[in-house]
């Protein structure tokens, strides 16, 4: 990969997956009615004994799949992204988290990347839900070599596992792999700087980076963090994030209440209180419409977002 190329998450992710299964006889893959729509179709192609279409029976290809990890299979069960986290969270819950399955459950088409299909598509509350799991891995990689370490690190760790796919391309940020040091409960370190700490995760990644970029061609000296893994956290980052630059920023597609940027302020409660914005959905279902419209709906365009910390660092 390229810095700057234009990849499809969903693409990437398929091809991922089936990177891990050419050298895991272990890996299946089973899907509600998304296989071709979760960038399945080489799998299915390459494994066709080792690919289940279940159709729209989500709250039974996860009770499937946690079945399948009691006889020694790695299961990644992958759909639209509200359908295998809200409406099967009972069985995510008991059957998956409860169990300690093996069981990675990958989300696609998340956040607000389902923008035109509206409310019952935006998967903006999946990382609330689901991070309250105990023992529940969150991860929501927001640059394609990011995506493709979190596919080989679900895979390798034992225990169940959350992984947030968005759906429009989004631009490689990494000169090279080496660059992307990936590790679950890890963050990263894109940009170093002593006056704000923005952390961008998922989909809202890129945005984040093209604000970042923006603050400090103005002269303003920001820490810029990606935050692939959601749960569990990178403590000692963002602690040293927060007490180096006093203050911090969250972006994500998300609903504000439950999610990463609630997940930074419930550490920093805890053990470093600094003050915070966080930039992503408010207290109401959003519009439905063009991607790019929605999110300038919701304040998370680049230029809104150097709005919000440039009236930050002045407040």
């Amino acid at each position: 990969m390229k810095r700057g190329e234009m990849k499809d998450p969903r693409k990437t992710f398929g091809e991922a997956v089936l990177a891990q299964a050419e050298v895991d006889p272990r890996i299946v893959v089973l899907s509600a009615d998304s296989s071709s729509g979760s960038g399945l179709s080489p799998f299915k192609k390459r494994f066709p004994e080792r690919h289940l279409e279940f159709g729209i029976m989500e709250q039974g290809v996860i009770g499937f799949a946690s079945g399948l990890a009691t006889t020694g299979k790695v299961p990644f069960v992958a759909a639209i992204a509200p359908f295998v986290t809200s409406r099967p969270y009972e069985m995510v819950r008991n059957d998956v988290g409860y169990m300690r399955q093996n069981v990675k459950v990958v989300g696609r088409s998340a956040g607000l990347t389902y923008s035109d299909l509206g409310p019952t598509h935006q998967s903006i509350d999946d990382t609330a839900l689901l991070r309250t799991i105990p023992g529940m891995v969150v991860m929501s990689p927001g640059d394609p070599v990011e995506l493709v370490k979190a596919v080989k690190a679900a895979a390798e760790h034992v225990g169940p596992v959350y992984l947030r796919v968005g759906s429009p391309p989004i631009p490689v940020l990494y000169d090279a792999e080496s660059d992307c040091p990936f590790q679950i409960g890890r963050g990263i370190l894109l940009m170093d700087g002593k006056e704000v700490t923005l952390i961008g995760t998922g989909a809202a990644l890129p945005r984040a980076f093209a604000a970042a970029e923006t603050l400090r061609s103005q002269g303003i000296g920001v820490r810029l963090i990606s935050l692939p893994t959601i749960k569990p956290l990178d403590r000692e980052l963002l602690l040293a994030a927060a007490r180096e630059t006093g203050r911090i920023v969250t972006v994500e597609e998300h609903y504000v209440a439950g999610g990463m940027g609630s997940a930074v302020a419930e550490l920093l409660a805890r053990e470093l209180p600094t003050p915070m914005r966080m930039v992503g959905v408010g207290d109401r279902f959003p519009p439905s419409g063009p991607y790019d419209e929605v999110l300038r709906d919701n304040g998370l365009q680049p230029d809104q977002i150097v709005a919000t910390v440039r009236e930050f660092l002045k407040a």
